[in-house]
């Protein structure tokens, strides 16, 4: 009895770890790098290799529309698709740049910024000028306009 109840516990392991790998693979499926544009090339490595403080170039498709941040500094804040599959959180500071106050849902955006590895993709800020000059400016594109 005790071997059985030894392998059941076994086996239920293994399926929940079988299902949580599935799970894993469904949600960020495995994209060819080849097969990217060299700014999702450089978007995957810089997943990949959890980098922070990355300058980044790329496109997305706007999948959500997520409330802007007001704690402290505001941010208009918006999750893209790369073509990858790869997803960002733009963190897009208002602050100091224009929102852009027609964006929905399916939108394409381009984006200048600094990109930081988090698990879900990471995320893209200093999409604006800096006023004290001290950093490289960055920007958003949508619909043939540029807001930084």
């Amino acid at each position: 009895m005790k071997k059985i109840l030894v392998f059941l516990a076994l086996l239920g392991a293994a399926l929940a770890w079988f299902a949580e790998d599935n799970w894993r693979q469904q949600s960020h499926p495995p994209v060819a790098i080849e097969n990217l544009s060299a700014d999702d090339q450089r978007l995957a490595t810089a997943f990949a290799n959890r980098l922070r403080n990355f300058a980044v170039h790329g496109q997305g498709v706007v999948t959500r529309i997520l409330p802007d941040d007001t704690d402290g500094i505001a941010h208009q804040r918006f999750i893209l698709r790369l073509g990858s599959g790869q997803t960002l959180l733009i963190a897009h500071n208002i602050s100091i740049a224009p929102r852009i106050d027609s964006l929905k849902k399916g939108d394409a955006v381009e984006f200048l910024g600094i990109y930081e590895w988090k698990p879900e993709g990471g995320v893209i800020h200093w999409t604006h000028r800096d006023p004290k000059g001290g950093h490289s400016p960055g920007w958003l594109k949508h619909n043939g306009r540029t807001y930084q």
